[in-house]
């Protein structure tokens, strides 16, 4: 697969035909503006603006909200020395309070439920299909069940990954 293909990937993050965001059952990412450097935006109460963007290669977010959480988050291409392109996720953080209690609760596990639908979707777009979908933990589907009136939060119809792994979302 080429780095070419993978890269559009990111570089539609957050505009009307978004491939790689799990749009169809998480807040949307929108921003301010186009993706770029400077772009403020985020989705539901998670807030941030691009740090640094190389179109068809990398995109890094700098948090702003919520409150206690200093870092980014990027999505990287990378080669792999057998020529394999891997589309890499990174978050690096150092939590303040409350964030140090909040993030083990609450931020991380939607974080990481979200992130592999949005690998799933990354997948699904390249290959026609997902070789193994994540499914949500009883955890991930009781937060989303707590917070779904949340306004913030504004979860797309409460979809909820089948339970059957050769399912495709």
């Amino acid at each position: 697969m080429s780095p070419e293909r993978v890269g559009v990937l990111i570089d539609t993050l957050a505009g009307d035909d978004d491939r790689l965001w799990p749009v169809d059952s998480w807040p949307p990412l929108r921003f301010d503006r186009p993706l770029g450097v400077g772009a403020d935006g985020g989705h539901g109460p998670v807030r941030y603006f691009v740090e640094s963007y190389e179109p068809g290669k990398s995109v890094r977010f700098r948090f702003t909200a919520p409150r206690g959480f200093d870092g980014f988050h990027e999505f990287t291409l990378r080669a792999r020395e057998t020529g394999e392109i891997e589309l890499e996720h990174l978050m690096v953080l150092r939590l303040r309070h409350p964030a140090w209690f909040t993030y083990p609760l609450l931020w991380r596990p939607m974080h990481d439920a979200l992130i592999e639908d949005g690998l799933d979707r990354a997948e699904r777009e390249l290959t026609g299909t997902v070789r193994t979908p994540a499914r949500w933990s009883p955890y991930v589907r009781l937060l989303r069940n707590l917070i779904s009136g949340n306004r913030f939060f504004r979860f797309r119809k409460n979809k909820v990954p089948p339970m059957s792994a050769t399912a495709i979302r």
